[in-house]
Parts: C-alpha cells; sequence; structure tokens
C-alpha cells in the first residue's frame, strides 16, 4: 500500500491530474469515481489506484474484481494519499488510468442524420463536460473543438461528461474554418447560434445533417467563424436577459433539433 504523497507513482498522477501537456505527452487521462470507472471501455483501462477504505467495501471489492479480471494492475493506497490525488472534495474512492481516445473528422458525421456541435474558443471546463452529455442525450454525432477551447481531459470535464466522453467522438482542429469547409463539402448545413440571428431557432430546421457553431462564454462566435455559417439563428428570450450561458444555449438548440428529427416517428 502507498503511504507517502512523495511516492514517484502519486507525483506522476497529480502532474497528470493538473497538466494538460503531462496528458497529452503520455496519452492518457484520470478518471474518478465508482461510476466512472464502470463506464469505462474494456482495453482503455491502464492502471486503478483504491483507498484503502474503498476496497473494504462490497462497492470497492467489485472494482477490484472487474479490474483483476480485466488484466489491470490495482495499486491501494491510504485514505490520506487518495484525497491528496483526488480533484473532487468528496473524494469517491478510486481512480483510473485511462487511454486517450483517437478521432477523426470522418468519425463527426456519423450516423443517419449528422448532427455536430462545433465550439469556438469554448474555455469553461464545465461547459464543456455538459455539452459533450447533452450532445448524447440529443442524439448529436459528434464534437469538433477550435484549439482555443478547453482540454477535453480535464478532470473537471470528464466529470461533467458522466460516461458520455466515451461515446461521443470529438475532434480538434488547428483550423476551424478548413473544417468547417470540410463539414460543408460532405452536405452538412451549417447554423450559429448568434444573439444577432436573422431566424429564430423554432423557425429553422435541423432535419438535414447540421453542424451548430457555438462561441466562447463571454464574446460568443468570431465574425469570421460566424460569416462561415448557412444560417444565424437566435434563441426566443423574454425579460431583459441578454444572452443564455453556452452549455443552455447548446442544450436548447440541440434538444430543438431532436424534436425535430424524433417527429416522423411519432406519425
Amino acid at each position: 500500500m502507498i503511504t507517502s504523497t512523495g511516492n514517484g507513482k502519486i507525483k506522476d498522477l497529480v502532474r497528470l491530474k493538473k497538466s494538460a501537456k503531462e496528458r497529452a505527452k503520455n496519452g492518457v487521462f484520470l478518471v474518478e469515481g465508482p461510476k466512472m470507472f464502470r463506464e469505462i471501455p474494456r482495453g482503455l483501462c491502464l492502471e486503478v489506484y483504491g483507498s484503502e477504505t474503498f476496497f473494504l467495501t462490497q462497492e470497492g471489492a467489485a472494482a477490484r474484481k472487474k479490474a483483476d479480471a480485466d488484466g489491470i494492475g490495482v495499486q491501494t493506497v491510504s485514505d490520506a494519499v487518495f484525497r491528496y490525488l483526488s480533484d473532487t472534495q468528496s473524494p469517491q474512492g478510486i481512480l483510473a488510468v485511462v487511454k486517450q481516445l483517437r478521432y477523426g473528422q470522418r468519425d463527426l458525421t456519423g450516423g443517419a442524420i449528422p448532427l455536430i456541435v462545433a465550439l469556438e474558443n469554448l474555455q469553461d471546463p464545465g461547459n464543456l463536460g455538459t455539452i459533450l452529455r447533452t450532445a448524447e442525450a440529443a442524439g448529436a454525432t459528434g464534437i469538433l473543438l477550435s484549439q482555443g477551447c478547453a482540454d477535453i481531459y480535464n478532470p473537471k470535464v470528464i466529470r461533467s461528461t458522466m460516461g458520455s466522453i466515451f461515446r461521443v467522438p470529438f475532434v480538434y482542429t488547428e483550423d476551424l474554418e478548413d473544417a468547417i469547409a470540410g463539414l460543408k463539402e460532405q452536405g452538412v448545413r451549417v447554423l450559429a447560434a448568434h444573439l444577432e440571428g436573422s431566424v429564430g431557432l423554432y423557425e429553422e430546421s435541423f432535419t438535414a445533417p447540421t453542424a451548430l457553431l457555438i462561441g466562447n462564454e463571454s464574446r460568443g462566435l468570431t465574425d469570421e467563424t460566424a460569416a462561415l455559417a448557412d444560417q444565424a439563428v437566435r434563441i426566443p428570450m423574454s425579460g431583459r436577459v441578454e444572452s443564455l450561458n453556452a452549455a443552455v444555449a447548446t442544450a436548447v438548440c440541440l434538444f430543438e433539433a431532436k424534436r425535430q428529427r424524433d417527429l416522423p416517428a411519432q406519425e
């Protein structure tokens, strides 16, 4: 059992927790908590660390059995060391080192009718994780991210996805304009969620292959990116509210797309 925060393995884990560069260099990320551990697809988990107390529970025993069956190395750490490792105020007792996922832009257009969320410079990890979770719930086929977006492997993003990180394809692009042009060449219509959109959200059709552009939390889409859209749409709002949180705006748009796409099945 590891009982010191000075242990080399523990130092490596802390670096992975804190540094996107370390995660990228090693091609791994951290997953914390029993639910998220159960969500990890077979073949992606590399190492498991659990607190002494956690492994004494029924849930902990089941996690250890699963890891052993999959041939994954399991290490027990003291409760104090696990609190040091944890990225939450209430540690859940288990942490896994997982291989990073690899996708190409073609993976985003999977499914009968592609529905892609394209994010420009989205900075908040909680927003990013929530958007991934919402995207899965609304039937989106993938997420396209500009290089200015938050690191999708940030522990806060991973927690916010509630497992959707393993099921929704995502791709970072160095050239968002070029990536959007590529989507258009594949027959994907590009819509921009914009405060000055000339068409209301509920007047627009999402039944064809669609990419939805969402901008930065405080600045929205840049003029250059907004100009790439085939149509700018606005979300109707009451009161004196000027804008919605980026994750909320994405959810409103995606579930309108889902509503429209589900209609034929209801007829």
